[in-house]
């Protein structure tokens, strides 16, 4: 287990990361929450939407189009730094650690996808305690339900898409009813509230 001081951020923020989770219907979701963060967000974003192992992804380059940060996928061993989103590739779980290393998984599938939110989640819990912001946005299925409570138990904020916005109401409904949330929210006033949170750095 790491210890949350151990995550790499500024130490005046009181967020050191936040973690996004989205399958059915994410890339429109996933487009209007990146877009609304401004460029030079002090804190990393990581990204899991359930993709089609199947095909050539260009997830990153079609938020990278929406978001004013850059958006990359992210790469085995690098660094989540500041400003920047990281996009879990097609089949990898993506998972982070201390000093918000990432770590690539072919590990098994966990409720028949991967990446897993899940997983992620769990991950950012683990690294960052109470530092931590986990978002579900629409898909269908319960991923993210585990990951949420992980976050939510080491006193890190949940934040879950209203299911009445959401195209496919299954995530964000399964987050809710497990009563891990924080924040129950209209599409369009999530990144209003993951602003709010964590640009208010405390005095």
């Amino acid at each position: 287990m790491n210890d949350p001081g151990t995550a790499r951020s500024d130490p005046g923020m009181p967020y050191g990361i936040i973690a996004i989770a989205a399958s059915a219907g994410g890339i429109t979701a996933l487009g209007r929450v990146l877009g609304s963060l401004p460029a030079g967000f002090p804190i990393p974003v990581l990204v899991v939407q359930h993709l089609d192992p199947r095909h050539k992804t260009v997830i990153a380059e079609v938020l990278g189009r929406r978001a004013k940060m850059p958006v990359k996928l992210a790469q085995e061993g690098e660094r989540a730094e500041p400003g920047a989103i990281y996009v879990a590739p097609p089949n990898r779980h993506l998972l982070v650690g201390a000093d918000g290393v990432l770590t690539l998984s072919n590990s098994e599938l966990v409720h028949f996808v991967r990446p897993s939110a899940d997983l992620l989640f769990e991950s950012v819990a683990g690294s960052y305690g109470p530092r931590a912001i986990a978002c579900v946005l629409t898909g269908t299925g319960s991923d993210g339900v585990m990951g949420a409570s992980a976050v939510k138990s080491r006193g890190g904020t949940v934040i879950a898409e209203d299911p009445d916005t959401a195209e496919f109401k299954g995530m964000p409904e399964a987050v809710v009813a497990s009563g891990a949330v924080d924040f129950v929210l209209p599409l369009d006033e999530v990144a209003t509230v993951i602003r709010g949170l964590v640009e208010a750095v405390a005095s």
